[in-house]
């Protein structure tokens, strides 16, 4: 990967200007969404309160049979957009696998800053883990990928109990390192500053003992994605984390998700160990 000076920071964090029709993400995603929550019928679980603030709340779906362990995905949107919704069919693969998988919600800057959204996080997944039993296994997508990775750093939002079942972590096109986004136009409603940035940062950050993670991008992300998913890979081996790094061909911001959907797709097998 060849690194150039970057000029234009918010051209560089910007998806969709660089993606073949673009801009029909993240509708795209709305119908697909709405069809698996119906397939699942009962075994969609909606509207789980794991808080007292209007986005607490998190989506369940439940695989036939015991669960075999919990999923969780963390949804992106630049921790400015979006909610759990536009994501079920993704619990697709996993609850093929038999996990059943959470998705959560959560408060949007600039009501609540990134150490804020971390914290809601983690109560969303210590509310699934009390009805889940068995390992846990984390991933999330973009500023989801950043969340992910933050709950197995050392300063985890996690209570101990439930840091220790957790598995793997797979950060998607993950957001590891916040100081470049302070040079962006979003940081006039993310409000990240230095403090922020150290505390928030997982790239600035040790990783628990133990911790298994294995990044994964699209091979045709936008550079500082890319940078970013090495950055984390690298830094955290090298501080004992069993890390990996993976660059899917073909996969771009968008669509490097679309592998959770099918149960044999590599992305799926990976996240479950198998």
């Amino acid at each position: 990967m060849t690194l150039q000076a970057i000029i234009d920071w918010d051209d560089a964090y910007a998806n969709s200007a660089h993606i073949a029709d673009g801009d029909r993400w993240p509708e795209a995603w709305v119908e697909p969404a709405r069809r698996w929550r119906e397939a699942c019928g009962t075994r969609a679980m909606l509207d789980l309160p794991y808080g007292d603030a209007p986005r607490n709340r998190y989506d369940l779906f439940l695989p036939e049979g015991t669960p075999r362990g919990l999923v969780v995905f963390i949804h992106g949107g630049y921790w400015l957009a979006l909610d759990k919704s536009y994501w079920s069919h993704l619990s697709r693969g996993p609850l093929a696998r038999g996990f059943a998988v959470a998705m959560p919600s959560y408060t949007l800057c600039p009501e609540t800053p990134i150490s804020g959204i971390s914290r809601e996080v983690g109560a969303a997944i210590t509310a699934a883990a009390a009805r889940i039993e068995g390992p846990i296994l984390i991933t999330g997508h973009s500023a989801g990928g950043h969340l992910a990775a933050r709950m197995v750093s050392a300063t985890s939002p996690l209570p101990r109990e439930v840091a220790a079942r957790v598995v793997h972590t797979v950060p998607i096109s993950a957001l590891a390192d916040l100081r470049p986004l302070m040079r962006t136009e979003m940081n006039d409603t993310l409000h990240i500053d230095d403090a922020e940035a150290a505390g928030e940062s997982p790239a600035l950050l040790a990783p628990l003992a133990g911790a298994r993670v294995t990044c994964w991008m699209g091979a045709d992300e936008r550079p500082e994605f890319r940078r970013q998913s090495a950055l984390l890979a690298n830094i955290w081996s090298g501080l004992g984390a069993a890390a990996a790094l993976f660059e899917e061909p073909g996969r771009h911001h968008f669509n490097v998700i679309d592998g959770l959907e099918d149960p044999d797709h590599p992305l799926t097998r990976t996240l479950l160990g198998e």
